[in-house]
């Protein structure tokens, strides 16, 4: 049961409609260190990629630390928006500061690079087709919470990004007590990664999501190795775990065949015994996600079908890039997230674990059913957005610069019209075959703050 102060404070989180872009948050940001010299100061960790000014609010004088970090995913902003609002409430309740006991260092976009590309949809509609169709997501190797140095068997990592090195760098002062990396994803329920089990608020963790009508997430886990401490609720998967599941799988030369590096969660834990929480949300739900009844169906054939549909997918996808690659800057954000997100990684392995593990001879739920099957085509809806968006940046460079060539633009727009009706027709089926809501988001920020304020009271009792 969380404190009064702190039910207030969830309680009261404003009813957004839209979601604020980058500019918007830093001029906000800007005008809190102005208004409240006296708790709140205004730090630049570094420049982005893209020459940008990284911020971080210190807020308060407690004596432990707490790092947020919003935004460690460029299409994933309820996190900046949850510290859009509790900064400010915290500059401006100096008893909810006294109460909350820590020094709160905020950054509300990590990825602020990769945000810009998603702004697209960020005033909405707020339609599954929509997000797909302005959705961005960088590659591992360009990913803020995955280049984190790490050295496990034959895999060394040791090329952070300047946002990741600027919060490494954080971290390392810091020696944060607690850490929220506050992703959150595109469909499905709630569940939560942590890094070591707390059963105490386990229960209250999902009474946190059941206060504001969203299901937990009970269908496949994200990851085939997930651990589960206790429903919806998993241990923090690291690079480790993925390495030890691929060589599990008998795959070879896996050090080769991961190519990025450690979380901020796996880094800070095993450096300083950090506490992190990721509390995983979606912008959009079906009551499926929670059901579990029997779908009458085995769980290795819904598997199988899964990575059916995965492989035909990609391989439209790859087969358009093959057509268009000479015409497009090797450079190209789009490129390299799709010749990423369309090789199957895990694929190969979580095959091989289907057809000869006797587990996956069981009944499949109706919600691992509706995460297999829906769920996973609505994800592969993004990469046909991803691929459109690449053709069309194309397209408009080439008007841009006055560029003449024929053969060039007959392929483009060959190519355009062919991805568009991978698009509209997955989009339209989705549409009529997923019976969503988009959740608002006061639910989902109050959701993310009845996560944290958990979590950093149990670390005080612990303590």
């Amino acid at each position: 049961m969380l404190k009064e102060i702190f039910q207030r404070v969830i309680d009261e989180v404003p009813d957004y409609k839209t979601v604020l872009t980058n500019d918007e948050m830093d001029e906000s940001s800007l005008r809190l260190a102005e208004e409240h010299p006296e708790c709140v100061e205004l730090i630049e960790l570094c420049r982005t990629r893209a020459g940008k000014p990284l911020y971080c609010l210190k807020i308060g004088h407690g004596e432990r630390n707490a790092v947020f970090l919003g935004a460690p995913h460029p299409n994933e902003p309820i996190g900046s928006m949850l510290l859009e609002y509790f900064s400010r409430r915290l500059a401006e309740d100096r008893a909810l500061r006294d109460e909350l006991g820590y020094t709160c260092w905020i950054v509300k976009a990590w990825d602020r690079d990769g945000m810009v590309l998603n702004e697209g949809w960020f005033k909405g509609p707020f339609t599954i087709t929509n997000y797909a169709r302005n959705f961005y997501r960088p590659t591992h190797l360009e990913q803020v919470d995955w280049t984190f140095p790490v050295d496990y068997k034959d895999l060394h990592y040791h090329s952070p990004i300047p946002e990741t090195a600027a919060v490494m760098k954080l971290i390392d002062e810091l020696r944060p007590e607690f850490m929220y990396t506050m992703h959150n994803s595109g469909f499905g329920g709630v569940y939560w990664y942590i890094y070591r089990d707390m059963p105490e608020i386990a229960d209250d963790l999902r009474a946190g999501a059941e206060a504001q009508g969203v299901p937990l997430d009970m269908g496949e886990p994200e990851m085939p190795y997930c651990q589960l401490y206790s429903p919806a609720v998993y241990r923090l998967s690291t690079i480790r775990d993925k390495y030890d599941y691929m060589e599990s799988c008998g795959l070879d030369d896996v050090g080769k065949r991961i190519i990025y590096g450690a979380c901020s969660g796996e880094y800070a834990g095993r450096a300083y015994g950090t506490m992190t929480i990721l509390n995983e949300m979606p912008y959009f739900f079906d009551p499926r996600i929670s059901d579990m009844s029997e779908s009458g169906r085995l769980f290795r054939d819904v598997v199988l079908e899964k990575l059916d549909f995965v492989s035909e997918a990609n391989h439209n996808v790859l087969s358009s890039v093959a057509a268009v690659r000479k015409y497009i800057d090797p450079k190209d954000l789009f490129l390299r997230m799709i010749d990423e997100f369309c090789t199957e990684s895990l694929s190969e392995a979580e095959r091989k674990s289907a057809m000869s593990d006797p587990a996956y001879g069981r009944k499949a739920l109706v919600a691992e059913e509706f995460s297999a099957i829906l769920v996973n085509k609505f994800y592969k809806l993004l990469n046909y957005g991803v691929l459109l968006r690449m053709i069309e940046k194309a397209l408009a460079d080439m008007k841009k610069a006055g560029e003449e060539d024929p053969e060039k633009l007959r392929v483009l727009e060959s190519e355009r019209e062919k991805a568009l009706g991978y698009f509209d027709r997955l989009a339209a089926r989705l549409e009529k075959d997923i019976h969503y809501q988009a959740i608002p988001l006061k639910k989902l920020i109050s959701i993310q703050l009845n996560s944290g304020f958990l979590t950093m009271e149990y670390l005080k009792k612990e303590n």
